[in-house]
């Protein structure tokens, strides 16, 4: 790189849920992905069929940066998740471009929709990176394939974007408080990041 000019800036996008996997994700994007010059855009999906849970990883002590005054925030369910996300990321990384994107899903919004959401309006905003929290049972893990009641195999969101994205998708597992990452995407499987 010549001297004088300044480092390209990336669109990194995160897909953003009130869930332990989202969190993780996030986690990942925060100390390993983003850099001062990028722009983090963190994407939304709302569906009126998810169930709602605690941003928990906000409660835990993190690798983070957090304020002296407010070490353990408490925010739960999905009205404050994002805030919580964009509090987290001016304290990381002050100078770090933020900004919140929404999709919102009809009540009939399926897997496939609404994975394939995902993908337009990654497509619309020139997303160079998606980051994605995984949950992946261990019988997934270990054959690689989730099989539903009825014996077929299920529709799994994460999968999907890794094969059908345009930018690089990562699917992030957040292994336990220290042990790391294991990292999925079209060139690398169970990659292990140590924290």
């Amino acid at each position: 790189m010549e001297s004088g000019t300044s480092p390209t800036t990336r669109k990194v996008m995160l897909v953003a849920e009130p869930t332990r996997e989202s969190a993780g994700a996030f986690q990942y994007a925060i100390s390993h992905v983003v850099l001062e010059k990028d722009e983090l855009i963190l994407l939304h999906v709302e569906n009126p069929h998810s169930w709602r849970n605690t941003f928990s990883f906000l409660h835990r002590r993190s690798s983070l940066p957090s304020p002296s005054s407010s070490s353990n925030l408490n925010i739960e369910g999905e009205e404050n998740f994002l805030e919580a996300m964009i509090n987290v990321c001016e304290i990381a990384h002050p100078k770090l471009s933020i900004r919140t994107e929404w999709i919102d899903m009809d009540n009939k919004g399926k897997e496939k929709d609404r994975a394939n959401a995902i993908l337009d309006k990654s497509d619309k905003l020139g997303a160079d990176i998606i980051i994605i929290g995984q949950k992946r049972s261990i019988s997934t893990a270990l054959l690689g394939y989730k099989r539903s009641s009825s014996g077929l195999k299920a529709f799994d969101t994460t999968e999907y974007l890794i094969e059908k994205s345009k930018c690089t998708c990562v699917a992030v597992q957040k292994k336990g408080q220290n042990a790391g990452y294991v990292l999925n995407s079209k060139t690398h499987r169970n990659f292990w990041l140590l924290a």
